[in-house]
This record gives C-alpha cells, structure tokens and sequence, in this order.
C-alpha cells in the first residue's frame, strides 16, 4: 500500500453554540484546513488543521506541499514520513508555526489510513486503556455573555446531561478583582455545588493577577483554572501553580514537544493541555502524554472532540475531553454522549465521514 493522491481545501466553518445556543457574535466562522490522503487501494484519511487566521491560505498550500512529500510512502511508516517532512522543509522552521500546524494534518490523516487498513479504531491501536471517557461541555459560557445569559446557558447544559462544563474569567473592560470572582460565583450558583466548573483564563493575567484572584475563588470549587498566563512563562506559571490550591491547567498554547519537557519540569501544572494542531498530530500528541504521565500528570485535550476522543481514552493519564463543538457539522457522524461520557466508536481508524454537503456548504 502506498500514498497515491491528496486534496485539500479551506472552510469556513460557522461558530454557532449548538450546546447551549449562545453563540459569541451571529455569524461569525472559522477558518480551517481539511486533508484527503488516499492510498492506492482506496482507502481515505482524513485530517484537519487550523489557527491560521488570515493566513489560512498559506496553511492550505502547506498541506499540499508537504502532503506531496508523502505521494509513494508506506502510510504506516508513520515516523518515516514525519522525517521526510521536517528534512524536506531544510529544518528551516522551527518547533511552531505553519510548519507544524500542516503537519499535523498530514499525520493525522495517516493514522486514520493504518486503523481503516487494519481494521481498528484509532483508540486501540493507541493503547485503548478505556471505551469511554469524561467529556466536558466547552464554548457556551462565555466572558463576554451578561449574567442572565450565562445562567440560562449553564441550566440548557445541565438539561443535556453535562457534569463538566467550563466558563471564563479575564472578564471584558479590565474589571475588578472582586467583579471577576462575582462572576464565576454566578455560574457556580447556577450549575450547583457537584458539577466540574473549569475556568479558562487564556493567558489574560499577569502571575500576580493569577494569584490574586485564584485565591479569592478557591471556595468556589474549580476543577482547574487554565492558562492564567503566558504559555512560555513557566516560572510564572510554576509561582502561580505553588501558590494555589485549585489545579492549573495548560499547554493549549504550546508548540511541539520539546516546550513541553520545559513545561513539566519547571513544575508550570498540574494538568496538561495538548492541541493536536500545534503540537504537530497524533503522533506528538501521545509522546507528550507519556512525558506527562512519568511525571505523574494527568493529560487533557483541546477542541476537535471527534478526534481527540481516541487519544484521551487510549492513555491511562487521559482525564478528559473539551467538547467543542466547532466542527462536528463536517461529520456525518459523531461520538455520541451518554450520562456525561463520549462513547469511542468501533468503526475503523477515526470512525468519521465528512458530510459533503456540508463540506460544500463551508468552502471558501
């Protein structure tokens, strides 16, 4: 079996709320770059990339160009062609960027082609340590939404089953301390004292900032507080991490696998965040899950569900999965949820098929 052909393409994805129909700003998308690899005996990988805002289209370009580099290949040499990619770039690019973000596309696909090709679903050949897991509902409770707004969102959550969900802090127009805390009590109100409440800074706070308020909502019982501040600042991080009580989770923001080994050792979390995009596909992924568990850390996912599913499950650190959910329209079908938990699909590979009407509908 050898790589044959590939297509890529930009969508526009829509960022509705689906979950709790609380969309940020009506009719906004989302830039995204989708991958077709096909073997010469038919069978088809898929694999999806993002973040390259405005340069979206030299994303789509890198995909190619490196999806060309494959054209011949054994798709289950998966590390073979991970090394024909980075010397084919020269290693002129570095751990981040472009580069990597194509990459991730690329390798993705080829894990979908080895479960089709030997009839397995991507979450046992990775290990398969479990066929279901926590997911939390992610997206709907928004800084930016008013109080009644995030009450009303946090209850249609509940109604469907969440046990997990997540909110945000770093609130808009540089607000008080005591605002900040206000607010994340208004969604613990809401939800009750036994659902997970995480909270995402996105990296808005100084160290200090972090300390402050963090310690002002301890009594309020977050699951962990994320990205509180710059994602290289480890030492900041590792201050802000020995100072509190509840969980600092991060990595979302972290390219490749080496950044993370400084991460770790600096002591910057107690719970790992792994994009599959920046860190460079599933192959990386699962390197940097193994990196946390020797240090005794549980590992989580970021966006992409549908994917990242199989990935949480098939490691004994996974702890459980951001439901995003961006691009689970590209779907015909997707993981379902039952009592709070994704089910992992037993269909071969990543268990998906783009819906190509919807594919059609989101081209750019």
């Amino acid at each position: 079996m050898k790589i044959a052909s590939y297509e890529a393409a930009v969508l526009n994805i829509p960022e509705d709320d689906p979950l709790a129909d609380m969309p940020e700003e009506a009719g906004r998308t989302r830039p995204i770059v989708i991958l077709r690899l096909r073997t010469d005996d038919g069978i088809e990988g898929l694999g999806v990339t993002l973040y390259g805002g405005r340069m979206t289209g030299s994303l789509r370009v890198a995909v190619e160009e490196l999806a060309a580099l494959t054209v011949g290949e054994d798709p289950m040499r998966i590390e073979r062609i991970v090394a024909r990619l980075r010397a084919g770039t020269g290693d002129s690019c570095g751990p981040g960027g472009i580069f990597t973000l194509a990459l991730s596309a690329i390798d993705v696909a080829l894990w979908d082609i080895k479960g089709k090709a030997l009839g397995q679903p991507l979450w046992k050949l990775l290990g398969g340590h479990r066929d279901r897991v926590a997911t939390y509902a992610s997206g709907s409770l928004r800084r930016g939404l008013t109080d009644d707004q995030a009450q009303r969102a946090a209850q249609t959550l509940l109604r469907k089953g969440f046990r997990e969900m997540k909110t945000q802090m770093a609130l808009p127009g540089n607000p008080t301390p005591a605002e900040e805390v206000r607010r994340v009590r208004v969604v613990r109100e809401a939800i009750g004292p036994d659902v997970k409440l995480m909270c995402d800074i996105n990296q808005r706070w100084r160290p200090e900032q972090a300390i402050d308020i963090g310690s002002r909502v301890e009594d309020v019982g977050l699951f962990w507080l994320e990205d509180v501040t710059t994602a290289d600042d480890y030492q900041g991080l590792a201050r802000v991490t020995a100072a509190l009580r509840t969980p600092v989770a991060g990595g979302e923001y972290v390219w490749g696998i080496v950044p993370f080994r400084h991460m770790i050792e600096a002591r910057s979390v107690d719970i790992v965040m792994i994009d599959l995009a920046r860190v460079g596909g599933v192959t990386q992924w699962m390197k940097v899950a193994g990196m946390a568990e020797a240090f005794n850390l549980p590992v989580v996912s970021h966006v992409m569900p549908e994917m990242l599913v199989h990935l949480v499950a098939a490691c004994p650190n996974g702890l459980t999965v951001e439901y995003m959910p961006w691009m689970l329209a590209l779907y015909e079908e997707t993981p379902a949820i039952d009592n709070g938990e994704l089910v992992l699909p037993d269909k071969p590979g990543l268990g998906l098929k783009f819906d190509e009407k919807a594919i059609a509908a989101f081209k750019a």
